[in-house]
């Protein structure tokens, strides 16, 4: 059986959703920094037990906050990634306020926080007691690097076996 779910990349600009999508989806990495217009939409099939799964990949523009024109991409979405820079703390507290919103226009659906570019640990800013914190409460936070392939396919995968319990 096959299953289509859409799932949204949510998070501040230049966190890396664009680049994770890629990664996932083509296997790549680019130095070169790609403005997200809108949405950008990409699709993988992925294969959990006995399940095919088709993931549409809805990439959003990234800003801290959801205009009317994002709430409507988010419309129908099965689940989400949050997205945040592990370097820049800023993107880690719009973060959390997006997931708020998102909650509000989709009720409690799958997400998992991934904390990208850690490949960059030297310069990082967000402190494990915050992480182990979110965690206790029931989050789902991963460490993620597009540029080197770090976790990607692991959150695709934790993502996609969160969908199939619902």
């Amino acid at each position: 059986m096959i299953l289509k779910k859409k799932i949204c990349m949510i998070g501040s600009y230049a966190v890396g959703k664009t680049s994770l999508v890629r990664r996932f989806v083509k296997g790549i990495f680019s130095d070169h920094y790609l403005t997200t217009v809108g949405v950008k939409i990409d699709k993988k099939t992925i294969i959990i037990d006995s399940w095919t799964v088709d993931l549409l990949l809805w990439d959003l523009e990234g800003n801290g906050t959801l205009s009317s024109v994002k709430s409507t991409y988010l419309k129908n979405a099965a689940g989400y990634f949050l997205v945040a820079d592990g370097a820049r703390e800023a993107t880690f507290t719009d973060a959390l306020s997006l997931q708020k919103e998102v909650e509000a226009l989709l009720g409690k659906v799958p997400f998992v926080l991934l904390l990208n570019k850690y490949d960059l640990t030297n310069q990082w800013s967000i402190s494990p007691e915050t992480i182990a914190e979110l965690k206790t409460q029931g989050w789902s936070v991963l460490y993620t690097s597009a540029k080197d392939g770090l976790g990607v396919e692991e959150a695709f995968t934790l993502l996609t076996q969160k969908l199939l319990e619902v």
